[in-house]
């Protein structure tokens, strides 16, 4: 394979997107469960998680470590990719969600930055590792076609569910702090 063929490039490409995101989101993760690269590991971050809705924070803050950090190193072996990339993005639509009242733009504090690490890792899910992968490697036995819409469907169903359970926890307690209209 060389890197003038159209195979060899997309191959590489594709190593370098899953390197890249693949390692953010390992790195994002490992602040969440270990408190590494400044993070707050998993008690500091289930507090957060817990402000925002997310309950029980301590075990909320370790399922989005093990997915963003699991689901990030996966992504960057390209192991497993379909299930990878949907565990990664599932853990960044939920961080969008709570950055989404914020707008778009990060800098403003909104979900630019989870979005684009979700998006990527959903589309390295739907396109495959490539042939410089592990799953390559491997004869693809854990990155088989109706694995996709599986992993995707199926994260795409537990995400629904836990971030409607926050939004009504938000929602609640926005109620609950609100002046009333009479006295």
């Amino acid at each position: 394979m060389t890197c003038n063929d159209r195979y060899g490039r997309r191959d590489l490409g594709l190593l370098l997107l899953r390197l890249g995101t693949g390692g953010v989101l390992a790195a994002h993760g490992a602040q969440k469960l270990f408190g590494w690269f400044g993070g707050h590991g998993i008690e500091g971050t289930g507090a957060f998680m817990e402000s925002v809705g997310y309950a029980p924070g301590k075990a909320s803050a370790t399922a989005s470590g093990l997915a963003e950090t699991g689901g990030g190193a996966l992504l960057a072996l390209g192991l497993a990719t379909p299930g990878a990339g949907a565990a990664a993005a599932g853990a960044m639509a939920g961080a969008a969600a709570v950055h989404a009242p914020n707008g778009f733009f990060n800098a403003e504090g909104g979900y630019e930055y989870a979005a684009t690490l979700g998006l990527a890792a959903a589309g390295l899910a739907v396109t495959g590792p490539g042939r410089l992968s592990l799953d390559h490697a491997l004869g693809h036995v854990l990155d088989r076609g109706w694995m996709v819409p599986a992993a995707l469907a199926g994260t795409a169903a537990v995400t629904a569910v836990v971030v409607g359970a926050r939004y009504r926890r938000v929602r609640e307690r926005e109620q609950g702090t609100q002046d009333p209209l009479f006295d």
